[in-house]
């Protein structure tokens, strides 16, 4: 099953990785707050090469995450995966301050010219 959902990124978990019969694997689960009138917590798996979505995301950021939702049985019992295949930061969302072209922070702008004024060095 695929699905699709919007949120804020709460978490980024640290990455996990070990040894199966399959070989090595690496995994990083992250956390999103849903924007519905009951806010959900959602814990999502990114596996392998997907971990690399996560990298230029931070928290407080907005996401659209296209997910699988699986569940398999193991001894009895049931676990559900719910795996991201893509990742999207929201457009439009204003990035932080220092972040814009031009944005200085809280460095002054320079000074204004009076009308008239013939110190610059310009040769035109």
């Amino acid at each position: 099953m695929s699905v699709e959902l919007k949120g804020r990124l709460i978490q980024k978990l640290q990455k996990e990785s070990g040894e199966g019969r399959n070989g090595r694997w690496e995994k990083q689960q992250f956390v999103i707050e849903t924007q519905e009138q009951y806010p959900k917590k959602v814990c999502i798996v990114c596996w392998g090469d997907k971990i690399s979505m996560l990298d230029n995301l931070s928290e407080g950021d907005q996401l659209n995450v296209s997910v699988n939702i699986e569940s398999r049985e193991f001894n009895s019992r049931w676990y559900t995966d719910v795996r991201a295949w893509r990742i999207e930061r929201v457009a439009g969302e204003d990035p932080p301050p220092g972040e814009l072209p031009g944005d200085f922070g809280n460095e002054l702008p320079p000074p204004e010219i009076e009308a008239g004024d013939t110190t610059d060095d310009l040769p035109f």
